[in-house]
């Protein structure tokens, strides 16, 4: 699923519930449609961002709450804040889509879909194992990932952050920011500005730099 079709998932959602909005009291809101819709906010969230992100914490707070105005109103807050921080590309749509347990099953993902000819999807999955892997690795050392305005920090910030705490080296740094570049480059559909075999170095490296620097 790419990005447009995660905020269109929401964007229906969210016009369902101002829809509602539009004439009505609060207390129309208690209806069973309205219920049925907070079901459904917390089912997209759940789909579309990643688990422990800020969204799904956000949503535990309130997930076993009644059905209220309240609770609608704050659902919705959290679906509409990933909606429009999607739009704004605050969030790599494809790292937000892969729920997997441990880096490992990130990189055996990859390795599977190189192996199928899909090397898009792997330079994604591969990429998407380095940043879980640079943050772990900011926890580890203690670096703060949040920035003042309260959003998370980009995966290259990340990786500067580290390097300035002398976790690796220079070298390291600038091989860990092209692996996000050809990451990125996945992503945005920009598919002629790497090959196959560069896909494998990025599998390979990323296994390599995990093994090295362990967090």
């Amino acid at each position: 699923m790419d990005i447009e079709k995660m905020v269109k998932q929401l964007d229906v959602l969210i016009g369902d519930y101002q829809d509602m909005l539009r004439g009505q009291t609060e207390g129309v809101l208690l209806s069973d449609h309205a219920k049925l819709l907070v079901s459904r906010f917390e089912s997209a969230i759940d789909r579309l961002a990643v688990p422990g992100s800020s969204y799904v914490k956000q949503l535990d707070i309130h997930r076993e709450e009644k059905r209220t105005a309240v609770k609608i109103r704050a659902v919705y807050s959290i679906a509409l804040g990933l909606r429009d921080d999607l739009n704004a590309g605050w969030n790599d749509s494809f790292v937000e889509m892969v729920h997997a347990d441990t880096h490992s099953d990130y990189l055996e993902m990859a390795e599977t879909l190189l192996g199928s000819e899909y090397k898009d999807a792997a330079a994604v999955i591969a990429g998407t194992a380095l940043e879980v892997h640079v943050r772990a690795l900011c926890a580890k050392n203690r670096i703060g990932v949040t920035l003042p305005s309260g959003a998370s920090m980009r995966a290259d910030g990340m990786n500067i952050e580290l390097k300035k705490a002398s976790v690796y080296s220079e070298t390291q740094r600038k091989q860990v920011s092209a692996w996000m570049g050809l990451r990125n480059s996945a992503a945005h559909g920009d598919y002629e500005e790497y090959d196959k075999q560069q896909v494998r170095l990025l599998v390979d490296g990323v296994r390599d730099f995990m093994l090295k620097y362990p967090a």
